[in-house]
């Protein structure tokens, strides 16, 4: 696979289509199972309240790998996704009801880089706090 979009079609600015991402406790346990973290404060409210959360929070590797899937989804090819780091700044709080929490992502362009290369910033909020800072992903387009 690779890139669906052509370097000479971005301009700085462009905005990626936003998503949100619905988390429950449920999606915290598969994802538990899939990666290997079963940190109680991921599933374990009494134990979250223990350590001075104020309930049970989504793992930071998943907040990160949700908000990037806004440039993966617009790009087309998730290997296209050459660099990306953030910084995680609050927690995504996930309270035990039918509803749990959702995370809103917003992206745009903000550099065009040598090589066909563009720098994407993300900003990645829940219960309208920024979860993620410094929020940065380096794309190869086509």
């Amino acid at each position: 696979m690779t890139a669906k979009i052509a370097f000479d079609e971005v301009e700085v600015g462009t905005e990626l289509p936003p998503q949100s991402f619905p988390v429950t406790r449920a999606t915290l346990v598969r994802y538990a199972g899939a990666s290997g973290d079963f940190n109680p404060i991921h599933w374990n409210e009494r134990f979250a309240r223990e350590v001075g959360l104020p309930d049970v929070i989504a793992h930071g590797m998943f907040t990160m790998a949700a908000a990037v899937r806004v440039v993966t989804d617009w790009v087309g090819d998730p290997a296209a996704v050459v660099e990306y780091g953030v910084r995680f700044t609050k927690p995504v709080i996930v309270p035990d009801d039918d509803q749990g929490a959702l995370i809103e992502v917003s992206a745009k362009v903000a550099a065009k880089l040598d090589d066909g290369r563009v720098r994407v910033d993300l900003t990645a909020t829940s219960a309208g706090q920024k979860v993620l800072g410094m929020s940065r992903a380096v794309v190869q387009l086509a």
